[in-house]
């Protein structure tokens, strides 16, 4: 049970939470990490009908945490995550580290296999996506990136000249180089003509602008609307920001584009259940079908660790790409007919 079936209840404008928001941010935390560990502290204090987290401790956690395995059926990384937001919340927020030995126990996370798509089911999804959508699908694929490092590309990221995409601030907050696809140049050449026009647009209506990442608004006042931090995939639609009320541009959403891909997957006719990141991993196994080392395809992907690439050969050997069969080795005699009885 993954983490968005137990929907997030409305979080409180506390002092413990901005107290929490703000030492995640000061240890360079994501956003999303942030708003995840955050809505569990909330569900924890609910579940303990409102009390302050300083008059609960380890016993109420494993309480809360028994619940959720039981009651709830979450899985074995979502009960990770609440227990690791909520042991960040009392060692770094309240000072009082948990001592959860003996009270909960290691949970026991299964190894599953990633969903690869092969090179005709790649082509067969990539074929019904369309516009922006299928560009996004083929930088995905062609270049091995998380759907959010493709969507937070600017356009200084991208170098058309040496076929190269610079990710920034990708899982783990590592920057790291991987390749651009010449089969997606062209149309990339040809976006970017768009975009520039609605950047351009957008200037002279007195827009135009974009958040800039840390305090580079600051150091550097007109570099949000300057054309290299402009977003690669702009949103259509401009937003408020909250501080200033300046109208800005965000990027695409990751939800439209996940629908995009859902839709493709299911008019292409493929019978596997491929998401955005199912591109990602197809990647990662046809570089390693076609000869590439693994420690390449491991800074291709930006794995801290091999092991984690090393997933990817369990899928080599599946399907007889890399084991053969004994009963191939009967050769002659499987092509007879059998006879059965009657």
């Amino acid at each position: 049970m993954s983490v968005s079936r137990i929907p997030p209840p409305s979080q409180p404008n506390s002092r413990l939470l901005q107290e929490m928001r703000s030492k995640m941010r000061m240890g360079r935390y994501s956003q999303r990490t942030e708003q995840a560990y955050t809505g569990w502290v909330v569900r924890f204090v609910r579940f303990h009908r409102l009390r302050h987290p300083r008059e609960l401790g380890a016993l109420q956690v494993a309480e809360f945490l028994r619940w959720l395995a039981e009651e709830r059926g979450v899985s074995a990384s979502t009960a990770v995550q609440a227990q690791a937001a909520l042991v960040y919340l009392y060692r770094e927020v309240l000072g009082q580290p948990l001592r959860l030995a003996g009270l909960v126990p290691r949970g026991r996370t299964p190894t599953r296999i990633p969903v690869v798509l092969d090179a005709v089911e790649v082509g067969k999804v990539l074929g019904q996506l369309k516009g922006v959508h299928h560009l996004i699908g083929l930088l995905l694929y062609g270049s091995g990136l998380r759907l959010m490092e493709c969507l937070t590309l600017r356009i200084k990221d991208v170098d058309l000249v040496r076929f190269e995409i610079r990710v920034r601030r990708g899982k783990g907050q590592k920057d790291r180089v991987t390749l651009l696809p010449e089969a997606a140049a062209e149309l990339l050449a040809s976006h970017l003509v768009r975009v520039k026009l609605l950047h351009d647009r957008a200037l002279r209506r007195g827009t135009g602008t974009v958040s800039l990442p840390g305090a580079l608004a600051a150091k550097y006042p007109r570099a949000d609307r300057s054309w290299p931090w402009q977003w690669l995939f702009p949103a259509k639609r401009l937003y408020a920001d909250r501080r200033t009320g300046e109208l800005r541009r965000h990027h695409l959403h990751p939800s439209a584009v996940q629908r995009a891909m859902a839709e493709a997957v299911r008019v292409s006719g493929v019978g596997k259940k491929a998401s955005c990141h199912t591109l990602r991993h197809s990647f990662a196994t046809h570089l390693l079908e076609a000869g590439y080392d693994i420690r390449t395809v491991q800074e291709l992907l930006g794995h801290r660790d091999v092991s984690t690439t090393m997933i990817y050969t369990h899928v080599l050997l599946k399907g007889g790409r890399g084991v053969k069969s004994p009963a191939d080795r009967l050769g002659a005699m499987l092509s007879r007919p059998a006879v059965f009885p009657d």
